[in-house]
């Protein structure tokens, strides 16, 4: 399952046949390079790997810069593999964008969510909190996070304050609203993980036809 790399833009609103608002996320969607093709009968397993980005190559170890001039090809900022069943059908060098995807068909895109630091539960995990009023004031504080007979001690997986945000998160099954292949974006419908400018990426969803609701 082939998939590329890109940038989040930020959110906006289109609208609909019906005439109404769509939230929907713009996501630069390379331009990314070919880099490599793997083979089951040269590496063992079938595989695309891509670059997207731009990077000098002072930045660079030796080793990764050997790998772009063995095929005369700049370096990237970033290099992933996508695993699918036919490498045959691309190419070194080959530059993939927004084109690779349709609108009304589904997509999964993978990002990093915004770090927030450390947090109290009440924001980290929306604890009620307790009262402030009569003189108290424990509105952020968690309360009693442990029993004094039994078991005596704080029960792992307490949820506790601490660090919030920077973790991997996929946003599944968003639908394709809009593809502009000359500017290199896609408007996927929904919000994605990250920040604008964050890197995200976007590949066809593993259900295409979404989740079917039970009657």
């Amino acid at each position: 399952m082939l998939g590329l790399m890109g940038r989040k833009i930020g959110m906006t609103q289109v609208y609909g046949e019906r005439g109404e608002a769509v939230p929907v996320t713009l996501i630069e969607v390379g331009p990314c390079t070919v880099i490599q093709v793997k083979t089951r009968e040269k590496e063992g397993y079938a595989a695309v790997q891509i670059g997207f980005g731009e990077k000098k190559e002072k930045r660079l170890t030796k080793a990764v810069i050997g790998h772009y001039r063995k095929n005369n090809l700049k370096p990237n900022r970033w290099l992933k593999e996508f695993r699918i069943e036919d490498p045959s059908a691309h190419t070194v060098g080959q530059v993939l964008g927004a084109d690779l995807f349709e609108v009304g068909k589904r997509v999964d895109v993978i990002g990093t969510t915004m770090g927030r630091g450390f947090q109290g539960v009440v924001k980290r995990y929306h604890f009620k909190g307790g009262s402030n009023s009569h003189g108290t004031k424990t509105k952020d504080q968690p309360g009693s996070i442990g029993a004094s007979a039994y078991p005596s001690r704080v029960v792992k997986g307490k949820r506790l304050p601490g660090h919030m945000g920077t973790a991997r998160l996929t946003s599944k099954n968003l639908v394709v609203v809009a593809v502009d292949p000359e500017q290199n974006t896609v408007a996927v419908r929904g919000s994605v993980p990250g920040p604008p400018q964050a890197l995200v990426v976007i590949r066809p969803a593993k259900d295409d036809a979404g989740k079917t609701k039970k009657k």
